[in-house]
This record gives structure tokens, sequence and C-alpha cells, in this order.
């Protein structure tokens, strides 16, 4: 396919193009270039797809992906709706289209508007449920050094700042170590993940591994071995730094579908805990004080601030859908949300349930639990 930089787009008329994302729905979800068309590469090879019919023969057809890989791969011919259309790949994708926003953006602005806006416009929606996770679950304690795990995502970055700002108010002392981890990222997401710490007043400290590198040729199950990987490389640099905690980005959502998840694709009830013992590095724990906080009013701040973070910075992304910070599927992850979506149509409380049904087991009426790894049935009771 014939290739397109960003500024040789930007100086052709507006309406003289039409714009296709041909990302999978989990990383169009979470921004697109905006007026682009979101269609699949099955959706391009249906006969008379209507949302190319919509588009005036004489308009140029610019699509693009997440790095510009898998539109410059596409063989055009082998499409029904665009075969015989004028169509380009846009050169870098989704990421040349955010460093180019960031590359304009005022830092100083950007950071005081941020930080503004969890004082006051999201301050019930951010910072009370944040505050109110650390005391309910007691996730900050006196003198603790908490490592603050960036991992380039809207959820991490604001952790950051809603750790900033807590801090302010003094009522535990305690120290904060923003520790982002290279895997192996490619040259484009780790400069967006830098820019992004500048310009939001985060000093992060990066240091580098080879995981990438390592689940490169493992073929079943990479992105699980690459999020256990991942948590025991941030564990054993931030019990290297001085740090007795390390404080991961996953909030309420991410809680109730893992609670789905088990039971429907894992056949087991179990929870996303606020807070755990490490079980390989002694005298550490991890918290998630973002557990109270919904993902929807993270998005919400996110657009009010027109910031643009990474979906997901692995190197498989062009390739492979299916990266999660907790190894899970996007697929499954998805599919679970999609489920709560529709169920909360004729039950507007079922996310409410959901979490709350975590905090409301009955031991009496379950068949058979675990307790510290041994299993107990009800008849040894009975």
């Amino acid at each position: 396919m014939k290739e397109i930089t960003l500024e040789e787009l930007q100086k052709l008329p507006k309406k003289s193009y039409a714009l296709i994302d041909v990302r999978s729905e989990d990383l169009t979800n979470y921004g697109t270039i905006p007026g682009a068309k979101v269609i699949s590469p099955e959706e391009l090879n249906e006969e008379n797809n209507s949302q190319i019919s919509e588009i005036p023969a004489d308009k140029k057809i610019i699509m693009f992906c997440q790095i510009g890989k898998k539109t410059q791969d596409l063989e055009l011919d082998t499409y029904a709706s665009v075969k015989d259309r004028d169509c380009y790949s846009l050169a870098g994708g989704y990421m040349a289209y955010l460093q180019a926003e960031l590359n304009k953006m005022d830092t100083e602005g950007k950071q005081k508007k941020a930080e503004e806006s969890i004082q006051k416009k999201f301050h019930k929606q951010l910072f009370t449920p944040f505050a109110k996770a650390c005391k309910t679950y007691k996730l900050i304690n006196e003198g603790d050094h908490i490592a603050v795990c960036i991992s380039g995502g809207k959820d991490s970055m604001l952790m950051a700042k809603l750790f900033q700002e807590i801090q302010k108010h003094r009522q535990v002392s305690f120290k904060i170590t923003f520790l982002v981890m290279d895997p192996g990222y490619n040259k484009e997401n780790r400069e967006l993940i830098e820019a992004n710490c500048k310009a939001l007043g985060i000093p992060a400290t990066i240091f580098e591994s080879t995981i990438f590198d390592t689940v490169d040729t493992i073929e079943k199950s990479p992105c699980y071995l690459c999020a256990r990987m991942r948590r025991g490389y941030l564990y054993s640099k931030a019990k290297e730094l001085g740090c007795n905690k390390i404080a991961l980005g996953h909030h309420f959502d991410d809680v109730i579908e893992t609670v789905l998840m088990g039971m429907l694709y894992g056949g087991q009830i179990q929870t996303m805990m606020p807070k755990l013992h490490s079980t390989n590095f002694e005298g550490m724990e991890l918290i998630r004080p973002l557990y109270l906080i919904r993902e929807s009013d993270i998005c919400a701040w996110r657009d009010y601030n027109n910031l643009h973070f990474l979906q997901c910075a692995c190197h498989f992304t062009e390739t492979c859908s299916t990266c999660h910070e907790d190894g899970t599927t996007a697929s499954k992850r998805l599919e679970t949300k999609k489920l709560i979506a529709e169920l909360k149509k004729t039950n507007p409380f079922v996310e409410a349930n959901i979490f709350k049904s975590m905090e409301n087991v009955n031991i009496d009426t379950v068949i058979t639990y675990k307790k510290k790894g041994k299993r107990i049935n009800f008849l040894d009771e009975y």
C-alpha cells in the first residue's frame, strides 16, 4: 500500500480524504484520531460495506493501525470494499498522531490543569474514593516507601497524580518513587511515556529489562508470562530502591471484571485483592489504591485534560491484542465488560452488587473453599 506521512496528510484539504482505523476494538476504545471511522480488516472484505460506501469515490482513504506496520502489510487487492479505491497507509500509525499531539503540548499548562481538575472538578469522583480506599484497606502507613508503578496508561498516570495530591495532605509521612520499567518498548512508546511524565510533572525513575526478548519466542500464553515477569522485576527494583510496597493501577472495573471472569472462564470464585503480601519478596507488599475508582471517571479526567496515553506499550500490539496488565486476555476482558454493560441496562446496581458480593460471602453455603491452600469441604463439618 502507498504510504503517507502525518505531515503530508495535514497539508491536504480535510474534505479530500477519509480516515479509517483498522485496529482491534480494545485499542480503538482507548482513543482514535478525531473523525476516523473504525473498520476492521474483516469488515473491509465485505463486498458492500456501508461505511466504505458512504465515502465519495473521489476521496483518498487513509488507513492507520498502531504503528503503521499492519496497514503497510495489507494486500488491498484482496479486500472487496476498497480494492478499486485510492488508499494510503499512515506512516507511524496512531502513535505518530499521539507523538505530534505531545509535541504541541503546553507542558506547564497541562500539569496545572490536570492537578486543578483533581482538586476541584473530579475531586468527588477521583480523590475521594482514592483516599477512602487508602483508609479503608490501610494501604498507606507511617514510614512507607511506595514504588508507584507506571505502565504509561491512563490508570497508572492518574494514580501517580493522586499520590502526589494525597502526600500534600501530610496526614501520614511516607515516601514515593515513581517507577517505570522498560521491558523492551519500541522508541515511539518509550518517548510517549517519558513525554507524559514530563508534561504531568511526574519525576519517573526508569529502568530497563529484557522481558520482551525473553517472551518473544514463547507461543503459549506469552502475555501471562510477561505479566508475571514484569511483576517480579518491579518488586525486585522497588526493594533495591528501599521501597516496602509497590502500587498498581487496577481500578473498580478491573475488580468486578476479574470476579466474573474467574467464574465464567476459570471455574472459580476469587477477587482482585486491595493489597497482598509478596510470596517471593519478603517484606514487600502490593497495593491497589484505585480500587474504588470507576474507569469511566478516569476516562472523563483524561479527556477533560486532553491527555493521550498508551493502551498497550507491548511490541506485540500490531500482531496481537491479548495483552492486559494482569496477564488476562483483552478479548475475554472485553467480553466481560460488554456483558456487565448489557446487564446494567436492566439493573443499574449490577456493578455495585458484583463488588459487594465479594464482601458478603457466606461460607456456610459454599460446597468447597480454600484456606491457605487447603481445600475444605462442607462435609468435613456437616
